[in-house]
């Protein structure tokens, strides 16, 4: 892809150049959770296996009641695996984003465009029409309730500074902020 900076630069194009990390994915995903309408799920679940272990361990350290050692081994382990979940998914994002190398975003206002060492993806607003900012990242959503869809664009990814600002006012002039 071959672009006229100076041109791109009026028409308020912002370019990216970045290799993938595993807390780009777990940022999307984090702030995935914060959209979604059944992330809550996940901690109610938390909440219940814990209060489960702690009375059955009290009612077995109290001699009230007989263990039960299914409980004791495997509510941990399920604790374990619901709080891991995310960095879980973060890791098999990475591993397949690694394979495609460098990426290259270019973000206008049409949409962006997202060109790696393997492929190249055109994205309009209206497919992914929220965003969200972090300290570290931008990410943009798809409207679905579970927003499956989603671009990760880091800030350490960009030029300068001044290209954050840029960035953000042509992700508030087509997009919803979430």
């Amino acid at each position: 892809m071959v672009m006229d900076t100076g041109r791109d630069a009026e028409q308020g194009a912002v370019e990216l150049t970045y290799e993938p990390v595993v807390n780009d994915f777990l940022g999307v995903l984090r702030e995935r959770d914060r959209l979604r309408r059944r992330a809550w799920i996940r901690y109610w679940a938390l909440g219940i296996v814990g209060v489960s272990f702690v009375l059955n361990a009290s009612l077995t350290a109290a001699g009230t009641a007989r263990p039960n050692w299914f409980l004791l081994v495997w509510m941990p382990l399920l604790a374990v695996f619901v709080l891991f979940t995310p960095r879980i998914q973060a890791r098999a994002f990475l591993k397949l984003a690694v394979r495609n190398g460098t990426f290259r975003a270019t973000v206008t206002d049409a949409g962006l465009t997202m060109v790696t060492d393997n492929s190249t993806t055109s994205v309009k607003w209206a497919a992914q029409p929220r965003y969200r900012e972090t300290e570290d990242a931008f990410f943009t959503y798809s409207d679905d309730k579970n927003a499956g869809c989603f671009t990760v664009l880091p800030k350490r990814g960009l030029a300068g500074p001044a290209d954050a600002d840029r960035l953000r006012e042509i992700l508030d002039r087509n997009l919803t902020r979430v």
